[in-house]
């Protein structure tokens, strides 16, 4: 098919006109100025021409014989590809309601016949001209709207790396300031540990050789239960023990997540870093007050190490996980409002940072809802490898999932969320990782994949 908009040297005229010497006067004047002419004799001819090369601009004739000059007007603005050039009707007939018409039907302007030459020659120029203004306006228009996402995008990363930089400041000052204490109570456990076993083994000693004490002391023995206080002081110590330790698990994933003391690119196991961000949100998986703990399944293969920038991958898997977890939540406290049938709204948010409910959809009540996330990590070729987490939550509704990666496009309400979390997440993976983030979203689940290159993220560009 010729290619209907190839350079042109000179501006590019048809003449549609079913009398031949009327074409032949107005096309030879025309080339004399230094356009290119075309001429037709019918409207479907003109049809056949314009698909074989757009014109920049039509002259056309009303009265034709199987399609005038309207007819061929309105089907030139119906179609998307030749709506937009530029068509100067050409008629004898000088009554008022024809102008209405042509103008009605599309037309840029109207010439009456017999019409001066000079005169035909600066409309036309000037519809060039205006259609020439109308294609730079279009096409610094598209260069505002570029700009206009890249300053969004610009000021999202500003504000999320402001974001984390306030949580490594937090995090620091809370692990120095936990870790001098944890330490010295976890340094002590033990030596009290076997002061308090010295004791205890004193008293039975004591209760051996003197089995009849004095009425006083055998009274404070049955009113302190002293047998009991020696079963439970060992576990009050041991519980003492087993909380320091999960104290420091948790100071140690904290320092983790954000690389305190880490710059650059850096070989890391994905599996661990997936462990590392579920211990931080270990608190938002498990609700106490309800009873409800958001189960998540693991399906770890076996995959190399992949060269990374920590720190941000870290953030990119934090916010897909909180996603689900805010799936998941919003789920339930619909269930909660309405267990008979679950009518519900529901989304991601498409920062990362919550849900807020979008479209509605019914559960059947008599089936148990198990909130879950299934996370998977998987190799999918030497190069590269996936991780995937999937939730069953609430979905994202189809009208919203199009938004879904839009700096600040957010389905919370106002003050809860500045929609941050995805476009950021986006942003790691395919920019600074040279991977790949995509989305399958159900009305009741989300299952988000990232493609990663295992190699060096300063080379992957490459072989992307």
């Amino acid at each position: 098919m010729p290619d209907p908009n190839p350079v042109k040297q000179q501006p590019d005229l048809l003449i549609v006109d079913d009398i031949p010497d009327n074409i032949r006067f107005l096309s030879k004047f025309l080339m004399t100025q230094g356009y290119e002419v075309r001429k037709a004799t019918s409207g479907a001819m003109a049809l056949r021409a314009i698909a074989a090369l757009t014109p920049d601009l039509v002259l056309l004739d009303i009265n034709m014989g199987e399609m005038s000059g309207y007819e061929l007007c309105t089907q030139l603005k119906a179609d998307p590809a030749t709506q937009h050039i530029p068509v100067i009707f050409l008629s004898a007939g000088s009554d008022a309601l024809d102008k209405v018409q042509a103008f009605k039907v599309g037309g840029a302007d109207y010439i009456t016949k017999p019409f001066q030459l000079e005169e035909v020659l600066v409309r036309i120029q000037t519809q060039l001209t205006l259609r020439s203004l109308q294609d730079s306006q279009k096409i610094q228009n598209q260069k505002l709207r570029q700009a206009l996402d890249d300053l969004k995008r610009a000021q999202a990363t500003l504000i999320q790396q402001e974001k984390m930089a306030t949580l490594k400041k937090v995090v620091a000052g809370v692990a120095h300031e936990v870790n001098n204490p944890l330490s010295f109570i976890a340094g002590n456990v033990e030596p009290a540990r076997q002061h308090v076993q010295t004791i205890l083994e004193w008293v039975q000693l004591y209760q051996q050789h003197y089995p009849n004490p004095p009425q006083e002391i055998q009274a404070f023995q049955e009113a302190a239960d002293l047998d009991f206080v020696i079963t439970d002081l060992n576990n009050i110590l041991q519980s003492v023990k087993t909380g320091a330790a999960r104290i420091k698990t948790v100071v140690a994933a904290l320092r983790s997540f954000t690389h305190l003391d880490e710059a650059g690119i850096k070989r890391i196991s994905l599996p661990d870093t997936v462990e590392t961000v579920l211990t931080i949100l270990r608190y938002r998986l498990e609700n106490r007050l309800t009873g409800v703990t958001i189960q998540v399944q693991k399906n770890y293969q076996a995959t190399p190490l992949v060269s990374c920038y920590a720190e941000q991958l870290s953030q990119a898997i934090f916010n897909l996980l909180v996603n689900a977890i805010d799936a998941i939540k919003t789920r339930l406290e619909y269930q909660a409002a309405e267990p008979s049938s679950l009518e519900h709204t529901n989304s991601h948010a498409a920062g990362g940072e919550g849900l807020d409910s979008l479209h509605s959809g019914t559960l059947e009540a008599q089936r148990p809802y198990l909130p879950e996330i299934l996370i998977t990590i998987q190799p999918e070729s030497d190069q590269r490898v996936l991780l995937q987490i999937q939730d069953n939550g609430v979905g994202i509704p189809l009208e919203k999932q199009s938004r879904l990666f839009e700096p600040f496009f957010s389905t919370k309400p106002a003050g809860k969320g500045l929609g941050l979390g995805l476009v950021t997440t986006r942003r790691i993976i395919e920019e600074q990782h040279h991977g790949q983030l995509v989305f399958v979203a159900g009305e009741d689940h989300t299952i988000f994949s990232i493609h990663l290159p295992v190699g060096d993220p300063a080379l992957s560009s490459a072989l992307r």
